[in-house]
């Protein structure tokens, strides 16, 4: 009996512990399956979605959350791999390398976090199908006119997004000449018509992208969040609009980028991943004044520039609010290049203009523009290079026979050189070495570019003294310069409210003043520019005179991909020619006050004896004999009529 007892009561125990075990399994399963549906919080997450069925199948992520270092990532997708994983020196960020390999699918993939003790989190991350291919993002070109506008100064739609309480600048004053107005992105989708109607075929926008600075904000160009529009200019969605009613019209959109620096108040400058993300940066964070730049921005082409010219040029600070990246750091780099491709697949854009361009490494600006074409074949970047050398202009246009060996990849610079030459032109007394000549001795340098007609012209932008301005209010002078520039081989780029003789003669070259508002833009605005409504004579008549050659232009293959012929100024008249096999347009510089005859036997080897000619701006014809009367000062643009 007693051994029965013992027997029971052995089993009883062996029971009592099975349930105990069991107990515990399932207490440790249920927390275990508890702690892997756990949700990672973050703080940032860059890029914030990416694509499936790009050329390059890399994509490094940027992860911000509270003591993340070191935790191990892994991803639960089919077609998706972790590479690698890297810490920062900040204990707050990881950079996660993934290969998106060709068959991954579209949708939300899931990364698995685990740390050192065990916990685990997890983080959707969303893949998208694209939604175009790659060959269909075609960017501007010599067809293309371009409207510059300064998106605060140019229409306001929306005066409830003008002051928000989480930003900084607390302040809408239109007396202000430096304060925010509060034009918007709607502001300009609200106007395409009239900028479709003017003859323009593409817009760029001054920077859209949030700028938290305390003040001067509206400028655009101090970039606080790389992947967030400025909500003082709308949504992302506006933004997306925007860009979608544009190309329903055939106007393609430039974005406005800067990759040289961000704003003192971006968000990573409370928390920097790594200690050298920032040219500077010990510096800058022991409360020093950062080296400034020492703009001597031929040290890029100069065979005899010491390094010390050479760093600080490329790692001085731009302006004290302005921290300079450091773009030798390979994450900050990729961060960059990944944040330009976002956008153009975003938003579908139709070009990119690079602010500042010299001033960032030369090597990384080679891969920023090589990546982003590799990936857009037919897409377009342009480069501000603010230079009146053509040596230097020419150099940052893609030459893959570069004779210093450096493929910059970029597919167009500005031409500040031929500006300063077109003023020079119309402004100047003739003489030998002064007047028209500068126009003809300027395109003659043509020869340096290895694509002039990619090349982007002006005759003013949002940082110069307007063009009204620069020629002291002549209107004649004023035509003169415009037809000169929507003439050339170029990409013309027109700065908005040129059409109404907007200038700044109070403050010369201020630019507060330089970007003033379009009239109209603004509810009780007593002036409206696009109807046309309270402007003056001479207002109208130069709207009217920039659509006419702006629409002429628009339809002209001659002017977009014809040969340029010029002959060399006489008697104060310059003759450039833009010839397409049977269609040819050229145009006419008369500086002479009275009537005077042009002999046209000068221009013998064009054969163009016989052929009727009509005048773009009259519409009056001519048949071209021995002669033609030009009876005042300006400019003639004629067009062949019979083909």
């Amino acid at each position: 009996m007693m051994n029965y007892q013992i027997y029971i009561l052995k089993l009883l125990s062996f029971y009592l512990i099975f349930l105990a075990v069991l107990g515990c399994n399932s207490k440790t399963e249920k927390s275990l399956e508890k702690v892997q549906t756990k949700t990672l919080e973050v703080e940032q997450l860059k890029p914030p979605h990416w694509w499936v069925g790009f050329e390059s199948k890399e994509l490094q992520l940027l992860v911000k959350s509270d003591q993340i270092q070191g935790m191990n990532v892994s991803v639960n997708a089919p077609g998706v791999e972790v590479v690698n994983v890297h810490n920062a020196d900040s204990p707050n960020y990881l950079f996660i390398d993934l290969k998106i390999k060709k068959d991954a699918a579209p949708g939300i993939i899931e990364l698995l976090f685990s740390s050192n003790d065990s916990t685990h989190y997890k983080l959707d991350y969303e893949l998208k199908k694209r939604v175009k291919s790659s060959l269909d993002y075609e960017g501007f070109s010599s067809e293309d006119a371009i409207y510059l506008i300064t998106p605060d100064r140019f229409a306001n739609a929306n005066p409830k997004n003008d002051i928000l309480p989480n930003l900084q600048e607390q302040k809408v004053n239109r007396k202000d000449d430096y304060a925010r107005h509060g034009g918007d992105i709607q502001g300009i989708t609200d106007h395409l018509d009239y900028i479709d109607d003017m003859g323009f075929t593409a817009i760029w926008s001054c920077p859209l992208r949030t700028n938290d600075m305390k003040r001067w904000s509206y400028h655009g160009y101090a970039i606080t969040n790389h992947y967030e529009v400025d909500p003082r200019f709308g949504t992302l969605q506006e933004f997306k609009t925007l860009v979608k009613e544009a190309d329903k019209r055939g106007i393609k959109f430039i974005m406005d980028q800067i990759v040289n620096h961000c704003g003192l108040y971006h968000w990573w400058m409370e928390d920097l991943p790594f200690k050298d993300w920032l040219n500077y940066q010990d510096d800058f964070l022991s409360g020093k004044l950062a080296k400034y730049s020492n703009h001597r921005r031929t040290v890029n082409q100069d065979i005899y520039a010491s390094e010390i010219d050479k760093k600080e040029m490329t790692e001085g600070w731009f302006v004290e609010s302005m921290p300079d990246l450091n773009h030798k750091n390979p994450f900050l780099a990729q961060f960059i290049i990944q944040n330009s491709i976002w956008w153009v697949e975003e938003l579908g854009l139709g070009g990119i203009r690079q602010d500042t361009y010299p001033y960032a490494d030369k090597t990384f600006l080679s891969n920023w523009a090589g990546t982003i074409m590799k990936e857009y074949p037919n897409f377009s970047i342009v480069g501000e290079e603010w230079s009146f050398n053509p040596l230097l202009i020419g150099y940052w246009q893609n030459d893959t026979n570069s004779k210093q060996g450096y493929v910059s990849n970029l597919t167009s610079t500005m031409d500040f050189a031929m500006l300063d030459n077109i003023k020079k032109g119309v402004n100047e007394n003739e003489a030998w070495d002064t007047g028209l000549v500068k126009i003809y001795d300027g395109l003659a340098n043509d020869f340096h570019y290895p694509n002039p007609k990619a090349i982007m012209a002006m005759m003013d932008n949002h940082d110069m003294s307007r063009i009204y301005t620069e020629l002291k209010g002549n209107i004649i002078k004023t035509k003169m310069a415009l037809s000169t520039l929507l003439m050339l081989p170029r990409i013309p780029q027109i700065y908005y409210g040129t059409e109404i003789l907007m200038e700044d003669f109070d403050k010369p070259g201020d630019h507060g003043l330089i970007r003033t508002d379009f009239p109209g833009g603004w509810a009780g605005d007593q002036i409206n520019a696009f109807t046309g409504v309270g402007l003056n004579k001479d207002q109208k008549e130069m709207q009217n005179y920039l659509k006419t050659l702006l629409n002429f232009r628009k339809n002209s293959a001659a002017v977009h991909h014809g040969k340029t012929v010029h002959f060399a100024p006489e008697s104060g008249i310059y003759v450039l020619f833009r010839i397409l096999k049977d269609d040819i347009s050229f145009l006419i510089l008369n500086k002479n006050e009275n009537s005077v005859t042009l002999d046209l036997s000068r221009f013998e080897e064009l054969n163009l004896s016989g052929k009727t000619f009509q005048n773009v701006l009259t519409n009056d014809s001519f048949t071209w004999k021995a002669s033609l009367e030009l009876p005042k000062k300006g400019s003639y643009i004629f067009n062949l009529m019979s083909k």
